[in-house]
């Protein structure tokens, strides 16, 4: 809080960020795994693996585990909350919205970024940003492989350095 009791967004955002980093959502193992992929950033070494269940075309939830940086972890944690009762389409249109805005645009009119607002900041540190995306580009991945008929796919990060 500021001297004058006002809030300060990026404390605020500091906050929300370390608190998905120190307590990851999406931790549990889930008991049926549809679609599997693993991440892999090797600028700064995060790595995840990532398994969803699907019922039907929905998504029944996610589970993510790894190691990463902080960025990278809560990423990870703010898509396991997200995701889960959205449709595939619903969910692979999050991934775009969101690499959208860390290479630079805006949350469209109307969306609810929820606790991922709290990584806008990061798109200006470019390195950060391949960070930030890992878990959303695995989730991509896994889904795309799923619609293929695969059970796994595998995401180098190194693969989203242009919009």
């Amino acid at each position: 809080m500021s001297e004058h009791g006002e809030v300060n967004l990026d404390e605020l955002y500091r906050e929300v960020v370390l608190d998905h980093h120190r307590h990851p959502r999406g931790r549990h193992p889930l008991p049926r795994v549809d679609a599997r992929a693993h991440g892999f950033n090797p600028v700064c070494g995060d790595e995840v693996e990532l398994a969803v269940a699907l019922d039907g075309e929905r998504i029944a939830g996610v589970e993510i585990q790894g190691h990463g940086c902080a960025i990278c972890t809560a990423s990870g944690s703010m898509m396991a909350e997200l995701v889960p009762g959205r449709s595939v389409g619903e969910a692979e249109a999050q991934v775009e919205t969101f690499r959208s805005v860390m290479h630079g645009g805006t949350w469209p009119t109307g969306s609810d970024p929820g606790d991922l607002e709290a990584l806008e900041g990061v798109k200006h540190f470019p390195v950060r940003v391949k960070c930030a995306l890992l878990p959303w580009v695995t989730l991509r991945d896994a889904l795309r492989a799923w619609r293929q008929g695969h059970a796994q796919a595998e995401t180098t990060s190194e693969e989203e350095g242009a919009p």
